[in-house]
């Protein structure tokens, strides 16, 4: 996130509105996260009607269990600044470039980060009881902490947690959304990373709205 490239894609914002995520449909919500606001359980509408969608291509059984959604940008700035602060103590000898680099691999920048623009949502597979799968690594696990598992693609994991990954990644992709490669966890629509990755002319969702849960 933090390639120059993603920052340099203009946004052309919809307006579309943010959407709560429980009101009705198939989508389970998880409160591991979740703080005296409910901003988390909203997305934008398209992010939504996507999210819809490839939860239907599930096999049998399998559902999608939502962790986050939404992230007011005061909270994304906090987040960015407590992990590039762990980072700074840990690698003392880094330049502030590259603990800004470091840190964007597993937080994203406050000025472009799609949680806040309500276009980006961390979701993991779980069984027909809502049990969750073996996806490799828990959700949120640093590349640190993991040695690397986190990544989408890492090779360090057993079959059935690549098998699960594929499941997810399947379904999401066929529904329109890009994965960010160093969470298998996070899924997004319209946001800047987006349309590099897709090649569009612009995001159409831009970080900053702050009206969710009110």
């Amino acid at each position: 996130m933090s390639d120059t490239r993603v920052a340099a894609v203009p946004v052309r914002e919809c307006g579309e509105p943010l959407i709560d995520i429980r009101r009705g449909g198939p989508l389970l919500v998880d409160l591991r996260k979740q703080s005296d606001s409910d901003a988390f359980f909203y997305l934008r509408e398209g992010v939504l009607e996507r999210l819809r969608r490839a939860h239907a291509l599930l096999p049998t059984g399998l559902r999608f269990l939502v962790v986050e959604g939404y992230r007011p940008p005061e909270l994304q700035r906090r987040y960015f600044e407590k992990y590039a602060t762990r980072l700074r103590a840990e690698q003392p000898g880094w330049s502030d470039e590259q603990i800004r680099s470091a840190a964007s691999r597993f937080v994203s920048p406050p000025e472009i980060a799609p949680h806040s623009a309500g276009a980006a949502v961390d979701l993991t597979l779980v069984d027909a009881d809502g049990r969750e799968l073996d996806m490799g690594t828990p959700m949120n696990a640093t590349p640190e902490e993991s040695a690397g598992a986190c990544y989408t693609d890492a090779a360090g994991i057993s079959e059935q947690a690549r098998a699960h990954r594929a499941i997810l990644r399947r379904a999401l992709t066929a529904a329109g959304l890009v994965n960010y490669p160093t969470e298998w966890w996070h899924w997004s629509f319209g946001d800047r990373y987006w349309a590099l990755v897709t090649g569009a002319a612009s995001a159409c969702y831009g970080p900053g709205r702050q009206d969710a849960g009110e």
